[in-house]
């Protein structure tokens, strides 16, 4: 069964930084796409970053570009977010979403994110 964790949220400052981790389990494969989200009180969920192996392609938000840094250790099915120059608009639940399906040479599809974890919560103040 497939399981998503993530780890590393917390209160910073503005102008902080913090590291998002997220491990995948449940299948020794590489993922097919693994991305992070997140959700401020009041607003809907939004796509931060997600690095798409099936397509060979990463995107960012540009509310993140320059400040975030996604990447995977695809030995350990891990996800990090390298978050700096945080900002209070920061804020919010970010979850981390995996697509479990293996990488076909050839074959592209969009992410399937079935599988998420708890979610942790970050926290930038002024």
């Amino acid at each position: 069964q497939v399981h998503v964790v993530e780890s590393g949220g917390g209160s910073v400052q503005a102008g902080g930084s913090l590291r998002l981790s997220c491990a995948a389990s449940g299948y020794t494969h590489s993922s097919y796409c693994m991305g992070w989200f997140r959700q401020a009180p009041g607003k809907e969920r939004e796509e931060v970053a997600s690095i798409h192996s099936g397509g060979g392609s990463t995107y960012y938000a540009d509310s993140v570009k320059g400040r975030f840094t996604i990447s995977q250790d695809n030995a350990k099915n891990t996800l990090y977010l390298q978050m700096n120059s945080l900002k209070p608009e920061d804020t919010a639940m970010y979850y981390c979403a995996a697509d479990p399906r293996a990488v076909v040479v050839g074959h592209y599809s969009p992410c399937e994110y079935n599988y998420w974890g708890q979610g942790t919560q970050v926290t930038v103040s002024s």
